[in-house]
């Protein structure tokens, strides 16, 4: 719709502008009194008006809204936001079920660690089926099956029958088919809005995201507090009856047919695509140092919660929530980064999460910890999410699944590994000295980065246009 009215005033200014050259033109002819401009008769031309200033354009949302005029992608983000809000209930939910079943940091970062290492071992083989398949079709399969996993998690829990090994379980599930899913959601964003729009995409994808973030772990707080965390997995499982719905509305145009080679082979080739590209391998180097040391943070929520903040379910869904406010405003920070400022946005990105995170870890009071996270949480959502921008830039066409799953294994593949350190770490020398060593390091390794791409001469370079 945005685009409609941006046609209709362009067209009409066009219209006055002709109309008032043609009566300027009638009033020379006629000799009447019209007052002619010396300047125009000349061919001089007039002053520019005064240009918007900066903040003006910064917060003007346009660029960012005119991703809607695809009718294919209002579809996806109607289904997708609604499923996200599930999703991320039962995010909150799950681990707040383990630290009562059990009491143990430990134990977090292991059912976190079992929840995503499932996307480390297995997302090179989604990203190449990504690169293969019919990818609206395959995303509907992917999303019926974690519709069953939260059926099966909201039954065991409001029966009373819940043990801490099924959960383990139902995580690993869920991990398996996050490593199918999350590339192919991924990389067909550009066959809903095309190359021209796809920056604003990702960055309203983050946004979306990111405000489920915000609802999600609040609903979620209030319902473990009222009636349990039962309820948030069934209500997570009745969500993506949205996101299928949506999915069955899209027409997309077929891909042009590619040459499949063996499945490994194409796993192969994808990594040396990756590897040998310097704008990519960097990239990934970078998230995916920075996903192994502080990303994992949000798996010691529970045990910061409890331990730091002494604080009940509610205080823990606030959290959440901060982090999602925080996340959601690095989206919209994300929209406005050009692609000269590209080239290092990741990491100053990464410096201010490792500072963000170590402040965070010294706070023991609910309202300084929510300030703090929110910078915090923006930070880290630069930095993924300027690291998707540049290798979907980047990247060629028929490799653009199996490139985002590289990403999707440096990101998400890497939390599990830093959940499972984070927690070891805490159990033998507490939460905050976890969360603080984690933080030093992303710091540390930002460093490292800045150095070596000022260095190399690093800049982004858009692949040949498909």
């Amino acid at each position: 719709m945005s685009g409609c009215a941006a046609g209709s005033n362009s067209n009409q200014t066009m219209a006055d502008a002709e109309t008032e050259a043609a009566h300027g033109a009638a009033g020379l002819r006629a000799g009447d009194d019209t007052v002619v401009d010396p300047d125009a008769i000349l061919g001089t031309p007039p002053e520019e008006p005064p240009s918007e200033p900066e903040a003006a354009r910064f917060f003007r949302p346009g660029r960012l809204l005119g991703v809607f005029r695809h009718r294919n992608y209002r579809l996806f983000f109607t289904g997708q936001l609604l499923s996200l809000m599930g999703s991320w209930m039962q995010n909150t939910a799950q681990p707040w079920l383990v630290y009562d079943l059990t009491h143990s940091k430990v134990l977090l970062g292991v059912v976190s660690f079992c929840s995503t290492v499932p996307v480390f071992f297995l997302t090179p083989f989604g990203g190449m089926v990504a690169d293969r398949v019919d990818r609206r079709r395959f995303l509907i399969v992917t999303q019926v099956a974690a519709m069953v996993q939260a059926a099966i998690l909201a039954a065991l829990t409001l029966t009373h029958v819940v043990q801490v090994w099924h959960i383990v379980c139902l995580a690993l599930s869920m991990g398996l088919i996050n490593s199918f899913d999350i590339p192919t959601r991924q990389s067909m964003t550009v066959d809903m809005v095309g190359r021209e729009d796809l920056r604003h995409a990702i960055a309203v994808n983050s946004m979306m995201f990111n405000a489920a973030r915000i609802v999600g772990p609040t609903l979620a707080g209030l319902l473990i507090f009222a009636v349990g965390e039962g309820v948030c997995f069934a209500l997570n499982s009745l969500s993506f009856l949205a996101v299928l719905f949506s999915l069955s509305l899209m027409r997309l145009a077929e891909r042009p047919p590619r040459i499949n080679k063996h499945a490994l082979q194409e796993i192969r080739d994808g990594y040396l695509y990756s590897l040998t590209n310097p704008q990519i391998r960097l990239s990934l180097l970078l998230v995916a140092a920075s996903s192994l040391f502080g990303a994992a943070y949000i798996s010691m929520m529970p045990a910061v919660t409890r331990d730091l903040i002494h604080g009940t379910s509610a205080a823990q869904g606030a959290l959440m929530s901060a982090a999602g406010a925080g996340a959601l405003i690095g989206a919209y920070f994300l929209s406005h980064v050009t692609e000269k400022q590209l080239s290092y946005a990741p990491v100053a990105a990464a410096a201010m999460f490792g500072a963000g995170l170590i402040a965070f870890s010294h706070s023991h009071q609910l309202w300084l910890s929510i300030l703090l996270l929110m910078p915090t949480s923006a930070s880290i959502m630069l930095l993924g999410g300027t690291t998707n921008t540049i290798i979907q830039m980047v990247s060629a066409a028929d490799y653009r699944g199996r490139v985002i799953s590289h990403y999707t294994q440096s990101f998400m593949g890497m939390m599990p590994w830093g959940a499972l350190m984070l927690g070891s770490i805490a159990g033998a020398f507490g939460v905050t000295n976890a969360l603080s060593f984690g933080g030093a390091a992303v710091m540390a390794i930002a460093i490292l980065s800045f150095v070596y791409r000022r260095a190399s001469g690093f800049t982004v370079h858009h692949a040949p246009a498909e």
